[in-house]
């Protein structure tokens, strides 16, 4: 009779069923909501936009692991989510060249650049649309007004919350604002980011801290908790809390680490918007945080066991 053989693996010792594509699954169901209100609320053109996106990101992505001799990774469905990302920070009236050059930017020169999937050390969609921003400002910050297609003749355009545009709390839940075409429905974004914190594709820790960060911080400069409201609706709050800065691969691993990413979104995010030249600053928060997060897991990561010892012998010699 043989003996029982002991086999011996490397960690991870338990394994999960979860896959990167059941993952990215998984969110591109969350933004649906977000898609749909954004399709009632711009139009079609909103929903061209969106599928352009999605699609340029594969194909660079295709592309890019081709040239480099890499094995494809379009299966893993991340150029998808980056593409669906990217099209709900774009106003709906940018030309489609412009987002061409910022799937290019968000797929071949921020992720496959620096390896691909998990190596890359910001949000590609996020980073993205700074480039878009700040090479085509202009195009970047025109906002067609809701539901200008039931108007005939030219794209009507409006004023954002943030840049003093009117609109009530209900109007900025809803979305009945003008804004970029994935970000104006804070009612969609909850929905699909409920969805992924009871699925638990992602922690309530940094969209929450994110979002009462920016609350408490509005309440504590006005006074006054329906302006307070108003930032959190307004903007890409809850598009970047529920959606980029829970980003797997560019935020903290740790739950102090989620915690301290969040407020530090938040606390910038608000920096931004009141004392900076531009109305709005999520994306640039999060790019930042994103930066420091190699920092964050440095200090809230626990150490290996036994590593504290090994580095005072190796020290002691």
């Amino acid at each position: 009779m043989e003996k029982d053989k002991l086999i011996i693996e490397p960690s991870p010792h338990i394994k999960s069923g979860a896959t990167t594509q059941k993952i990215m699954l998984m969110v591109i169901i969350a933004l649906c909501p977000a898609l749909v209100a954004s399709v009632v609320i711009f139009g079609l053109r909103a929903l061209i936009m969106t599928v352009l996106c999605c699609t340029c990101c594969v194909l660079f992505e295709w592309l890019s692991r081709k040239i480099m001799k890499r094995e494809n990774t379009i299966s893993d469905l991340s150029a998808i989510v980056t593409g669906m990302l990217l099209s709900f920070n774009l106003p709906v009236t940018l030309p489609f060249y412009m987002a061409v050059i910022g799937c290019f930017v968000a797929i071949v020169i921020v992720k496959q650049f620096f390896g691909g999937i998990g190596q890359n050390f910001a949000n590609p969609a996020i980073t993205a649309r700074i480039v878009l921003m700040l090479s085509f400002t202009s195009y970047m910050t025109s906002w067609a007004e809701p539901f200008y297609y039931n108007s005939p003749g030219e794209i009507i355009t409006t004023s954002t919350p943030l840049a003093g545009g009117e609109a009530s709390l209900m109007d900025m839940f809803l979305g009945n604002t003008g804004g970029c075409l994935g970000e104006t429905c804070a009612l969609a974004l909850i929905i699909g980011g409920v969805f992924l914190i009871v699925t638990k594709i992602i922690s309530p820790a940094t969209p929450l801290c994110f979002i009462g960060t920016v609350f408490v911080l509005a309440l504590a400069g006005s006074g006054d908790i329906t302006q307070a409201t108003a930032a959190i609706l307004s903007g890409g709050v809850m598009l970047g809390a529920f959606f980029m800065a829970t980003d797997y691969a560019t935020t903290p691993l740790t739950l102090p680490g989620k915690i301290i990413f969040g407020i530090g979104c938040g606390l910038i995010t608000m920096l931004i918007r009141s004392f900076g030249t531009m109305p709005e600053g999520v994306s640039y928060s999060i790019l930042l945080m994103n930066i420091l997060t190699p920092i964050i897991d440095r200090f809230t990561v626990p150490k290996a066991f036994g590593e504290a010892k090994k580095r005072r012998a190796r020290d002691d010699k």
